[in-house]
């Protein structure tokens, strides 16, 4: 009997080569067949099944009903066990029959198997309960199986068609069911399982396929297909985009880093307290001298401390899932030299005629698929990394997002907004970028040595020779990536200075303008521009040379070590298999050589971000214990309070007592420590001595209103839920019912960044609804009632804050100038240089007969005017004149329905749809240089054509014949080859050189034109156009084309020549191939253009999602005093949260739509290689070894070539859409002419000051009503003109068409008979003075701040510093004139700055003087002398004077009343007090009449 044999050693071998190799028709021994082919599969699947059930113990998804699918699997699984069992019993029943004792074999081979597939049954079991609706081991399994079985199986018919007779029928009954049953089990497990119970998919409405999809449709990334369909079909939108997945989402990413970071702080401390716990101490109080970041990296600090390590964190948080893609790289990296093996086989085969075909075409179809698996396992590792990468992003920016809200004032001085924004962008961004390249560590030192091995095999010893090419190549690689760094921390630094300005510049455009300051602020920008550009140019040079040695290395190492090997031994012939196969080998070679560099530079990078991460996250945070929240009231015993521990106390020696429901007033001079006082019992000063208890939950109102970006009943409601009629009691309280009606859309009106469609006086109000709307125990009010007109002023004082007031029961800590309330109150703190000098009710104070009673009588007269406590301080920093102007569009609006559409102010960024268009590259190329462009694509044609005619050149060399051993020609052909490779070298450096050099001419022009047009712009785009948009334009924007878009072009062309270079040589040497390269071409253009379709909307629409991100992020950090005192942090970070996974919901499906492109890709690659192979095959009889050589190896490189050719034209245009959103601005609207050539006005003018309005009247846009209409007055040099009006009457408005920052609708101004219609802008705007209603300085120095363009001596300044009454504070300064003023000058007070801006006037001494309510921010005895100097300094000038007080305008020559932007009443005060009109009321409200 036949079977009886069967692997028992006399008879058949185990494996027999003349069976199975050296035939035409093979097959394997039955033996073999009969073991390996049947314990294959069940060592597989009991290798790996317990690791999977570990995996899938501590992660469960959900469990899985029964479905029809789980069934069908179950009982195919019970029928192939029963199936090996029935061949176990026929063995036995066979021995026990005694017809002959079958082969051990046959009981031990399906007792295994039938073993396996009872495991595998459970398994699928096991899976259901877990939740996994797809599974890749089980499918592994099957396919492993099935191809063991399909190979039995030919094996067996073969058999049973050859030797009918030996047929064992129940054996072959069996094993055809037995096959039968594997084809089923592996089509279901093709399949999908229905999703568990209470998933994520379950309850979301656009739930991401991915979970889902089958383990086919995940390795393939089948599952985005339909978005991609969708993309194809119309351009995506916000709507299409799927949720995130859970594993992907902040809450659950951010949490763990989080942890793990404070958890590495706690060891840090740990440790620094075992290690010197006196050093400490000292060191505390020492630390966080404010350092800035660049000298952090350049310090290493001496003494011997533990920093938590960032790195640490990061590793035990994402490094678990990470490492799952080192598995991949590594299985990637081995079956990277099975293309160079196999056409080793396939070269030798051509040579060898007697090798049947069958070789040929076995050869063919194993380098498919080879080449299919690395494609499949590649594009696994990629995702992995990415998805990495991805969650990396969401940590950090989350980390810091939530550090910013802590880190104490010292802190924040230490990290500008523009640094901490560079953070989450710039440098979140870098750690992004290397993750995907991290892993070629350890991955290109492994690539090498197999490399080294496989060519020592090949060529013997001379193949040292290219190795110490390449090694002479890693030094040099090494230098420039080391310069390429130091170059990257200047152009940084130089970034970060250049962003910060452009932030100032957009939050200050408003004061630029009415200054006409705008060029002094290019120049300095433009400065900073230049020596950026320096920086980049030097790095384009370093570029060149490293493009020379990354073309020319691999070349080099081929050069030596052919000439090597043919010079040492004239009987080493160089033939097809050595050259080629070597040739394929070094390009493998010089993808590791020149990443490892790059990688090894990236690394350096991202330690510097790490570095700023990890100072930034251990900056100091505010102490939890600054501040007790105790039942009784508010207290503070022995107080020492400053704004950081290495700086002088702010407040001494305070010790404060005050009762509930209590309303107490904190009075003092400008600068004496009220703010601060408030700042304390916020907590948000250290505390170095004594304690602070407050009562209860605190709301504030800041002296500078923050405002958010949102809609008006967003910001008052602040998070809490809408209660109806408190909201309204509130809204009416706070006198915001008028505004309501004249707001576009009433409570919906969306108020712009910083509040820039509010006035002043509204924000305030606003803010304080806020407070109260909030319902909280104890209320800090920092002069509320500074911004807000007199009879407002007294309406919120009665209705909200009095002892009538809404807040009655509360207890009330009010800032204020207004000496009128103090009467009302019960208690008053005295406040002088940080301690309270005198406390006590009013009556006390005055029977003391202190400085507080001395302030009260001089100002007593006054006193009764100000019945308004209307002196307070600065409204918010924004542009105040909008403030009334909106005020008025609403009042035009207010009659017409409200609608939300009418609310809307600031446009988001828009996605721009379609493809780019070609004027975007037409407009690039330009900026480049036509005559560069050219000679660049000239330079790159004579590159590649030399390159692949050295190659052509090489095929040549191995098919001339061997004469006794050697060729006789082989010194020749080395030459030219040699001679080739050194000028393709030269080409390239050249052509590298004038590429980076166009791209930085691109960059200057680009970037000079945008920061004109946008100066140039009206103050209307400012107010509509959200900060954070302009600054992504020139930071990330401008960056992408300084950078990017260089590079990108460069490797662009490259791989467009490489791919049709390759297609050639293939064409030439296989002709058949013409037939199916151009379907594939066809083919790979649809799957392209496919892709390229969705990729740039995904692209688009994540970077529009960006820009919300920082502009939250910003927004946040202007009012996390509010924030905190309001406890609402949670909420913001949640927002901030949401921002960050609404914009990783574009970058995941970018993502993976560059992965499905990818396998799309490279199967068409790997296709085209496979027929190169196959037609080779065909074809042998007449193709000489050399040209199949190069036709395969050209094929072998083809595949990656368009795979980055699609990648990078994808890049291109994805990135030139940068240059298409810089250029965006040049077509927006502009102002009119900063200078007329065709008008100058005299050089001297205005001369006398004379100001005539004929007619006058403007609108804010075209599409709104008029908000001043037909004023007609004349006033004469000289005069003093006071405006006076409700809030939103018009003053202001009146002030801006005066300076043309709004141009008239009808009518005209003259100055001195000059129509300003035809003056130039900065000629009008620099001859005409404004001291703003809110006082902004720019950081730099003072000097800066006063006289941009330098043309001032130091003695003018110090003379008007002095009659601005700041010399003596200047003076003290240690700088002086040079002390540098913070962002937005936080480090002076509101009221220095007031009289800076004086200053600046009084610098100027132009005929004509605007004060839009410049003495808000003053106490009573500054704004009396402020009043003094105008009156004595601008004494012949022309003043107008926009006031909320009237008593400063009561000695005035005319008050000028405006009521709904028209003239009502203009005359002078005690006449219009005679003619009891507006004016007399208004003056009556005051106590002046």
């Amino acid at each position: 009997n036949y079977s009886k044999h069967e692997c028992q050693p006399s008879s058949y071998h185990f494996l027999d080569w003349n069976l199975s190799w050296n035939t035409t028709n093979p097959d394997f021994t039955q033996c073999f067949q009969n073991t390996v082919l049947v314990w294959v599969p069940c060592f597989y699947l009991w290798i790996f099944a317990p690791i999977y059930l570990i995996y899938l113990r501590s992660h469960g998804y959900g469990y899985i009903c029964m479905s029809l699918l789980n069934k069908a699997k179950t009982i195919v699984g019970f029928l192939l066990w029963i199936i090996c069992w029935l061949d176990v019993f026929y063995s036995l029943w066979e021995r026990s029959n005694g017809s002959g004792i079958p082969a051990p074999v046959h009981l031990i081979s399906p007792t295994i198997l039938g073993l396996t597939m009872l495991l595998a049954t459970l398994l699928v079991q096991y899976e259901r309960k877990k939740g996994i609706q797809s599974s890749g081991l089980m499918l592994i399994f099957w396919l492993i199986a099935l191809l063991c079985a399909t190979i039995v199986f030919r094996s067996k018919v073969l058999h049973a068609i050859n030797q009918p007779l030996t047929v064992c029928v129940w054996r072959y009954t069996t094993f055809y069911i037995y096959y039968g049953l594997l084809l089923v089990s592996f089509i279901l497990s093709c399949l999908t399982d229905q999703p568990p119970l209470f998933s994520q998919m379950v309850k979301d409405p656009h739930p991401c396929p991915e979970p889902g999809a089958s383990f086919l449709s995940r390795i393939t990334f089948w599952w985005i297909t339909s978005m991609m369909i969708t993309g194809y079909k119309r351009p995506l939108e916000e709507k299409d985009l799927w949720s995130l997945n859970p594993d992907d989402c902040s809450n659950r990413v951010v949490p763990q880093l989080v942890h793990r970071w404070n958890s590495e702080c706690q060891k840090a401390k740990r440790f620094k307290i075992i290690f010197d716990p006196k050093e400490t101490t000292q060191r505390e109080s020492k630390e966080r001298q404010a350092v800035a970041e660049s000298e952090i990296l350049l310090v290493k600090n001496s003494k011997k401390t533990i920093d938590p390590s960032l790195l640490k964190a990061l590793c035990l948080t994402f490094g678990p899932y990470f490492l799952i893609s080192c598995f991949y790289k590594l299985i990637q990296d081995i079956l990277m030299f099975a293309g160079p093996e196999i056409l080793r086989l396939l070269i030798r085969f051509v040579n060898d005629s007697s090798a049947p075909t069958w070789q040929g075409y076995f050869y063919t179809v194993l380098l498919f698929m080879c080449t299919c698996a690395q494609s499949l396992i590649l594009q696994k590792y990629f995702h992995v990394c990415f998805v990495s990468g991805m969650r990396l992003r969401t940590a950090i920016i989350g980390a810091v997002y939530r550090k910013a809200l802590v880190i104490n004032s010292a802190a924040r001085r230490t990290s500008t907004v523009g640094e901490i924004v560079n953070l989450m962008s710039v440098d979140a961004q870098r750690f992004m970028d290397l993750i995907t390249y991290i892993n070629m560590i350890w991955s290109a030192p492994l690539q090498v040595v197999l490399a080294l091995y496989f060519l020592w095999q090949n060529l013997g010893p001379s193949v040292l020779a290219g190795v110490a090419m390449m090694v002479l190549m890693v030094p040099i690689n090494a230098v420039i990536a080391m310069k390429t760094k130091t170059y990257q921390v200047a152009q940084m630094k130089s970034k970060d200075s250049r962003i910060k300005i452009m932030n100032e510049l957009f939050n200050g455009i408003k004061v630029l303008k009415l200054y006409a300051w705008e060029l002094a602020f290019k120049d300095k920008v433009s400065q900073i521009r230049e020596s950026e550009l320096k920086v980049l140019k030097k790095a384009a040079y370093l570029g060149g040379v490293s493009t020379f040695t990354w073309v020319c290395a691999p070349f080099l190492v081929a050069l030596s070590t052919f000439a090597v090997y043919v010079l040492v031994d004239e009987r080493n012939v160089l033939d097809a298999q050595k050259a080629f196969v070597s040739l394929a080998l070094f390009n493998i070679l010089r993808f590791p050589l020149n990443m490892l560099p790059m990688v090894i530079s990236s690394m350096v990078q991202a330690s510097v971000s790490l570095k700023r991460f990890r100072v930034f996250l251990s900056h100091e945070e505010l102490q939890e214990d600054n501040v007790e929240h105790k039942p009784h009231s508010i207290l503070i015993v022995d107080g020492v309070f400053s704004w950081s521990r290495s700086e002088l106390p702010t407040l001494k020696r305070l010790n404060v007592c005050i009762p509930e429901k209590t309303l107490v007033a904190v009075v003092g001079h400008v600068g004496s420590g009220k703010s601060s006082l408030l700042s304390a019992l916020l907590g948000e000063m250290d505390k170095l001595e004594g304690a602070v208890t407050v009562k209860g939950s605190v709301a504030y109102v800041p002296q500078q209103a923050w405002i958010q970006n949102s809609t008006l009943k967003n910001n008052i409601m602040f998070g809490q839920e809408r209660r109806e009629a408190w909201y309204q009691r509130v809204v009416e309280a706070c006198a915001l019912q008028p505004d309501l009606e004249m707001l576009p859309a009433g409570d919906d009106t969306e108020i712009g960044e910083k509040g820039v469609n509010l006035s002043g006086g509204q924000k305030q109000r606003v803010s304080l609804a806020r407070a109260v709307y909030c319902d909280r125990d104890t209320y800090l009010l920092d002069d509320p009632l500074s911004a807000v007109d007199a009879h407002v002023g007294k309406h919120i004082f009665d209705r909200v804050i009095g002892p009538q007031g809404l807040l009655k029961d509360k207890t009330r800590i009010l800032v204020t100038h207004g000496l009128s309330y103090l009467s009302q109150v019960h208690l008053i703190l005295v406040m002088l240089d940080g301690e309270i000098t005198e406390a006590g009710s009013y009556q006390q104070l005055m029977a003391k007969e202190g400085a507080f009673a001395e302030l009260i009588r001089t100002y007593a007269a006054v006193e009764q005017t100000d019945d308004k406590g209307d002196n307070g301080k600065s409204p918010s920093d924004s542009c105040e004149s909008n403030l009334h102007h909106n005020a008025k569009e609403a009042k035009e609006l207010y009659k017409k329905p409200k609608n939300t559409e009418v609310g809307k102010l600031t446009e988001g960024d828009k996605a721009s749809t379609g493809k780019v268009k070609l004027s975007t590259f037409a407009a690039y190329v330009k900026a480049i240089g036509v005559l560069l462009s050219c000679l660049s694509l000239l330079l790159m044609f004579i590159h590649h054509f030399l390159s692949l005619f050295s190659n052509y050149w090489l095929s040549k060399w191995t098919d001339d014949p061997t004469v006794n051993g050697t060729q006789p020609n082989s010194q020749m052909r080395l030459g030219v080859y040699g001679i080739l490779g050194i000028s393709q070298g030269v080409a390239v450096f050249v052509y590298s050189l004038s590429m980076s050099i166009g791209g930085i001419l691109a960059s200057r022009s680009l970037h000079q034109s945008m920061l004109f047009n946008v100066l140039r712009s009206p103050m209307s785009f400012f107010e509509r156009t959200p900060s954070g948009n302009l600054v992504n334009r020139f930071s990330k924007e401008m960056d992408t084309i300084d950078t990017v878009i260089p590079s990108i072009l460069k490797m662009f062309m490259g791989s467009m020549f490489n791919v049709i270079g390759s297609c050639l040589i293939i064409l030439i040497a296989t002709p058949l191939v013409a037939v199916v390269i151009p379907f594939f071409g066809l083919l790979y253009l649809f799957v392209q253009r496919f892709y390229v379709a969705t990729s740039r909307q995904l692209k688009r629409l994540e970077s529009v999602s960006r820009s919300p991100i920082y502009s939250h992020f910003n927004e946040t950090l202007l009012g996390t005093s509010v924030i905190r005192a309001f406890g609402e942090q949670e909420r913001f970070i949640s927002e901030s949260d949401q921002r960050v996974d609404h914009n990783q919901k574009a970058y995941y499906p970018s993502i993976v739509a560059n992965r499905w492109l990818a396998i799309r890709l490279e199967f068409v690659g790997n296709c085209i290689v496979s027929s190169a192979a196959l037609f080779a095959v065909i074809a042998r009889e007449n193709l000489s070894p050399g040209i199949m050589g190069l036709s395969i190896s050209y094929a072998l490189q083809l595949t990656a070539s368009l795979t980055w050719l699609v990648r990078m034209s994808s890049d291109v245009e994805t990135n030139i859409v940068a240059v298409e959103r810089v250029r965006e601005y040049s077509d927006t609207e502009k102002e009119a002419e900063w200078r007329h050539q065709a008008y100058n006005p005299p050089p001297r003018w205005p001369t006398d000051g004379n100001i005539e309005f004929r007619n006058f009247g403007l609108r804010y846009r075209p599409d709104l009503d008029l908000v001043i209409r037909n004023v007609t007055l004349k006033i004469d040099g000289g005069e003093k003109v006071g405006i006076v009006g409700r809030t939103g009457a018009g003053k202001s408005s009146l002030t801006l068409g005066l300076f043309r920052i709004i141009e008239a609708a009808e009518g005209h101004i003259f100055i001195d008979g000059v129509d300003i219609a035809k003056v130039g802008l900065h000629d009008l705007r620099s001859r005409v003075t404004i001291i703003p209603q809110d006082p902004l300085l720019f950081s730099g120095s003072l000097r800066m701040n006063l006289d941009p363009f330098d043309s001032y001596s130091d003695e003018d300044i110090w003379l008007a510093l002095e009659l601005s009454h700041l010399k003596s504070f200047v003076s003290s300064l240690p700088d002086q004139l040079s002390h540098e003023c913070s962002e937005g000058g936080d480090n002076l007070s509101v009221g220095q700055r007031q009289l800076l801006c004086l200053a600046r006037a009084l610098l100027r001494k132009t005929k004509i003087l605007v004060l839009d309510e410049a003495t808000a921010a003053v106490d009573m005895e500054t704004d009396n002398l402020i009043q003094s100097t105008i009156r004595s300094q601008f004494e012949g000038c022309t003043v107008l004077t926009i006031a909320h007080r009237l008593n400063t305008i009561m000695d005035y020559t005319r008050v000028l009343v405006l009521e709904k932007g028209e003239v009502v009443e203009f005359d002078s005060p005690s006449s219009l007090i005679g003619q009891r009109g507006s004016f007399y009321k208004m003056a009556k409200d005051s106590g002046l009449a």
